[in-house]
């Protein structure tokens, strides 16, 4: 299960672990104009953590779901 929220300076996405169990905390993404920050709660150390994703980061995660094995690099467009 998931939600989408619009906020004034963000789009926020919650996904929530509603599988088998062992369930694992929501996950928080808030998608800004120039990055996107992934936040879960972390039982372990009793605080939320935070990872921030630049969107040249967030372009190369999208395309490694979808590549096999290797290193890989975009390269610029070639002028039309």
């Amino acid at each position: 299960m998931f939600t989408i929220e619009h906020e004034f300076d963000a789009t926020i996405v919650t996904l929530v672990d509603d599988g088998d169990l062992p369930l694992q905390e929501d996950i928080t993404i808030a998608a800004f104009e120039d990055c996107v920050t992934v936040e879960q709660f972390s039982e372990r150390l009793g605080r939320v953590e935070k990872i921030t994703l630049s969107l040249a980061q967030l372009r190369d995660l999208q395309a490694a779901l979808n590549l096999p094995e290797g290193t890989y690099r975009f390269e610029p467009a070639p002028d039309a």
